[in-house]
This record gives C-alpha cells, structure tokens and sequence, in this order.
C-alpha cells in the first residue's frame, strides 16, 4: 500500500484512504468486519465525520485494538465554540480514543462560519491534546483559495477527480506549494465515474493528492484492495475511458455536494439534478422504483424561487437542470419500460 505525508503535519496516510460515510448505512456487524479487512489490508487512513451517524462508533469497534497504527480524521459542522468543543469530546468517546490525528470544520463555505469561536475552540482542543491538526473541507473553490491562503488549516478536503478543471488542478498545486495536505473526496464523482482502474491510475499520479473512496460493502473494499496491489499504470487504454468521460461529463454537472439543500419543496436535488447520469452509467432499474418516480415528480413542485441557484458552489442553474432531468427521465422511461 502506497503512502504520502500529509502536507506538514507529518502524517503518513495510505494512499487510498477509506471513506467511513457510506459505511453508516451497513449493519454494525458487517461494518466492523469491512473495517477491519481493510486495516488487514493495508489502509491506515479512514475519515468519517461527527454527522455521519454510527460511523464513528464502528470505527471504534473495529479499530481501538490497533489505534496506534492508524490515522483517523473526523470533521464538525459545528459553527460555535460549544458545538465544536462538544462534538470533539463526541467523537473521542466513538471513537474509543484520547486523540484526533486531524480535525476537520466540515463543509464550510466562508471564514466567517468559523470565525464565532468555532476555531478557537479547535485551538483549544489541539492544546489539550485532544486534536492533533486542523483542516476544513469545502465546496466553494473561492473559499478553498482563502483557506490555503490563510495558513490557518493544515489540510484541504475538496471535491477533485479526472473530471476537475484547470482552475481545481491549480488548487492541488497551490496545497503542495503551501505544504498543505489535500485531500480528495468525491474521487469518483459522485458515482459517476464507473471505471474504478481509470479512477486508480489518474490519482496515483496526483502527487500529494491522499484519495479517499467511500465503502459501504466488502465487495468495493476488495476491488480497491486488489487495485492497490495491482496498481495498475495509466495505459493508453485507460486514458481512452478519462478521454470519452470528460467529454461526457466535463464542465457542468452536477456534483451532489448538497449545498442546495433542502429543499422547500422536499425535491431531493443532489440526486435529481444528476439523473441522466446515474440512469446511464449505473444499473438504472433501481431508479424507476415507485419511490423514485415520486422523487422526480416532485420536480414539478419547483417555485423557481432560486435558493438552489444561490447556493451552487458550481453555479449550476438548478432549476433548468432539474426540469431537463424530468424530462429525460420519463423519455428514457418510456424507451426502456418494456425491460422493466
């Protein structure tokens, strides 16, 4: 298993990392095994997040013998010095450990979110020894600048894959050059990147750039498990598969970050606005369920009223993506329901 120092905080971290979000959705048992077969593996790095339910709770059943050997990092959407404090002393106790390798403020798209005595209390916390280092992860590309800017995070969480642009694939080098540690989420788009080698490949050769790959069963763990040994090299093949996606994909998609939620209408947007997608590069069956045709049809609901367009870090014009959505829903409905 490949590893990286984490910018300057001196962490070494396995490259990939495990993404501890999905795994809130699969039962303690399972989840306590798929956790420790990575560990088994080689993976030393897993983020989870105080938000992320019983995550927590099973990294720490899976991993307390083993702590030592392990770098955790967990992350806050706390905006005040009590939350923060107190989400801290959460995540120690679910942990089962008396000390965070990193701290993140979770999905912060401002200073100011933190500036209320969110990040004095960090400050506290790395004193006391509870947190080891401090980092953010964010959506919002201007404030991704500020924060490598500002020299107050040691590390960056961001959305980055092969599908990013010039000006993500800048903030990668602006990180190096800052002796800040990056870290990747949403290496595979949000889903929408299918090929997991072309996926491997292109981030094996992002310098400093620590993927982490969100696992919910054993059956992702031991593909990217096997990938890691494989370690296979960016052929001509694989870069033909990056080629035609970026061409599909590139520029505006949706990245189902969820700053445009909630909704006043209950539209479940992060997964709507991207459905041409997802009904086409994944098993699309599962996405014309009774439950699903009815979280489609809520798009008919839309006001127009904007907050969804405000709040794209992307500047996606929401509504008009949602409507086109609906629309190439049912036509793709219409086409394939025989198989159905």
């Amino acid at each position: 298993m490949k590893t990286l120092t984490l910018g300057k905080t001196g962490l070494s971290v396995t490259k990939p990392a495990f993404g501890a979000l999905p795994i809130q959705r699969t039962e303690k048992n399972e989840a306590v095994r798929i956790l420790r077969r990575a560990y088994e593996g080689g993976i030393r790095y897993f983020d989870t997040a105080n938000a992320y339910t019983d995550s927590e709770e099973k990294l720490g059943a899976a991993l307390h013998d083993v702590r030592q050997n392990v770098v955790f990092s967990t992350k806050s959407m706390g905006r005040d010095y009590d939350t923060v404090a107190r989400h801290i002393r959460q995540s120690l106790e679910r942990l089962q450990t008396d000390y965070i390798d990193l701290f993140q403020f979770h999905q912060v798209a401002a200073w100011d979110e933190v500036d209320n005595g969110a990040y004095a209390a960090a400050e506290d916390a790395l004193a006391k020894g509870w947190i080891r280092h401090i980092g953010v992860t964010c959506h919002s590309l201007a404030f991704a600048r500020e924060a490598v800017a500002s020299g107050r995070f040691e590390t960056l969480q961001y959305p980055f894959s092969y599908l990013s642009n010039d000006e993500e694939q800048a903030l990668v080098r602006s990180c190096l050059d800052a002796g800040m540690g990056f870290i990747a989420m949403k290496a595979l788009a949000g889903g929408l990147l299918a090929n997991a080698r072309a996926v491997h490949a292109f981030m094996a050769g992002q310098e400093g750039v620590v993927p982490i790959y969100g696992v919910q069963t054993m059956e992702e763990l031991t593909q990217w498990l096997a990938l890691a040994e494989e370690d296979p090299a960016l052929d001509d093949e694989l870069q033909a598969v990056i080629d035609q996606d970026r061409a599909q994909l590139g520029g505006q998609f949706c990245r189902s970050c969820g700053y445009c939620m909630p909704c006043p209408q209950g539209i479940e947007i992060r997964n709507c606005a991207r459905m041409d997608m997802l009904i086409r590069r994944s098993p699309w069956r599962p996405y014309f369920t009774p439950e699903w045709q009815e979280k489609m049809n809520k798009i008919k609901s839309c006001l127009d009223c904007g907050r969804c367009k405000s709040r794209c870090p992307y500047h996606l014009d929401t509504p008009n993506v949602l409507r086109y959505m609906l629309k190439d829903y049912w036509e793709f409905y219409e086409a394939h329901k025989a198989e159905l």
